[in-house]
């Protein structure tokens, strides 16, 4: 929950120690260098990975549950193919509709209480009471065990719930978007020790797994929502934002210690590979395709670049912006960019953005950044190769604009293809007052829906 890829050692932290159960596991597996998630907040980004979807498809675009809707989700598909699917954490995230259709929550204890998310032991209890109930169905098992860290809150010194090691402010790496600052290392180094945690978590989950004698006959899937919840990461598009740490064990299928460097995997991908892992028909209709072929330790080629999309807030606030993503660039496509809208999003609570916006008052190239991160600007156009941490918008470089216009046409047969809403924004990136006037619509239609929603919840209240 909220883990850059690159917080992770076999993924190049620079930070030595902070996943050494994760590390395992990759020697065990085969890992993906270019996977992402479509979306970089929670609720939007799991209603993709478990429904195949994208959420201007499934509505299920912000941190609501969807209602009315045609699709089979994971636990739904599982189910029928004969599985008990059961879930530890992240319950609403990761269900698009109610009642839920879990078998179980595995939050629950069995005298009814609920484990605490950030306790370390209590993952590998849950995945033990997952694994027994299967096992009392006389069913296999597929359990989605979500972990709360890194998200918020961090770790903190002192904290009831410990981790198996604590890192200092001085020995944290500053990620290249962010800037050097002490406030800056203080706030990464409770969040470094926040993915020694989670780590814990993923050994706990894993030792339960091998001393119920499931080893051998269980595929693990490990990979994060998005990036760390901190400016320029989590609630954006960057590359930092959705590249996703992607690990999947397969006793006997997948080659050990291998790394895939060629296919482009995202959530999408997620449903049709476990249909056809289980061998029930994928349903028809789903944005992603199955990488099985992958799976087996063969760079297929077939995922090229990944499409990403963003909508709103936790608050409601709608900021819709899209995405591809190529090998070589990263275009971002931000239409409520006018230079007077301001970004509304949870990294704005943090230490690190508050900093940011007290340094910007005597440090240009930082006053810079925050104009950038408040207002953003239409179009951006990275060279993701060279500059990952997207420092460098090359839109109007004239020795990359073959390559902008390549990106644009993908995103636009793309968006043609798949019905999206944000093809009409996109048709008018050339006119500025109509699309401007267009931005206002969605934005007044938003600000309706979250004081309707506010006016129930009084009347519940």
């Amino acid at each position: 929950d909220d883990m850059s890829a690159d917080s992770i050692g076999v993924f190049g932290c620079e930070l030595e120690g902070t996943s050494p159960n994760v590390d395992k596991l990759a020697s065990e597996g085969i890992r993906f260098d270019k996977a992402h998630v479509q979306v970089g907040n929670c609720f939007p980004s799991r209603n993709v990975l478990f429904s195949g979807l994208f959420p201007h498809t499934t509505g299920g675009d912000g941190f609501y549950q969807v209602r009315d809707f045609t699709f089979q989700p994971m636990c739904d598909l599982m189910q029928g193919a004969g599985y008990y699917v059961a879930i530890r954490g992240k319950v609403s995230h990761s269900t698009p509709y109610q009642p839920y259709h879990w078998d179980a929550d595995l939050t629950i204890q069995e005298d009814g209480t609920k484990e605490h998310i950030k306790d370390v032991p209590s993952y590998g209890r849950s995945t033990r009471r997952g694994i027994e109930a299967a096992a009392e169905a006389g069913k296999p098992f597929v359990l989605n065990i979500n972990i709360s860290d890194p998200h918020k809150p961090f770790w903190k010194p002192g904290d009831k719930h410990p981790a198996s090691r604590e890192f200092t402010a001085a020995e944290v790496p500053v990620p290249g978007f962010l800037f050097e600052d002490s406030v800056v290392r203080e706030e990464l180094a409770l969040y470094y020790t926040s993915v020694r945690r989670a780590d814990d978590a993923v050994g706990e989950i894993l030792k339960a797994i091998e001393e119920t004698g499931h080893k051998d006959d269980t595929i693990v899937f490990f990979l994060s929502d998005h990036g760390m919840p901190l400016p320029f990461a989590k609630t954006q598009l960057y590359h930092h934002s959705t590249r996703t740490p992607w690990i999947v064990r397969w006793p006997g299928v997948s080659p050990a210690g291998a790394l895939n460097t060629n296919d482009m995997i995202s959530a999408v991908d997620l449903v049709p590979t476990l249909c056809e892992i289980v061998g029930i028909e994928t349903p028809q209709g789903l944005a992603g395709a199955s990488f099985l072929r992958a799976l087996e330790g063969k760079e297929t080629g077939a995922h090229r670049f990944v499409i990403k999309s963003y909508a709103e807030n936790s608050g409601g606030v709608r900021h819709p912006m899209r995405a591809i993503e190529t090998p070589d660039y990263l275009y971002i496509f931000n239409p409520w960019s006018n230079g007077e809208r301001a970004f509304k999003t949870a990294t704005q609570g943090t230490a690190t953005y508050k900093r940011m916006r007290e340094l910007a008052e005597s440090d240009e190239a930082i006053a810079a950044r925050l104009a950038l991160f408040d207002h953003r600007v239409l179009e951006e156009f990275y060279d993701v190769r060279a500059d990952p941490d997207c420092l460098i918008n090359l839109v109007d470089h004239p020795d990359h604009a073959e390559a902008l216009a390549s990106h644009r046409r993908k995103l636009r047969r793309w968006m043609k293809e798949h019905q999206d809403p944000i093809l009409a924004a996109f048709e008018l990136r050339n006119d500025l007052p109509s699309l401007d006037a267009m931005m206002d619509e969605i934005e007044a239609e938003a600000k309706a829906r979250r004081a309707e929603k506010r006016k129930k919840k009084k009347a519940k209240g």
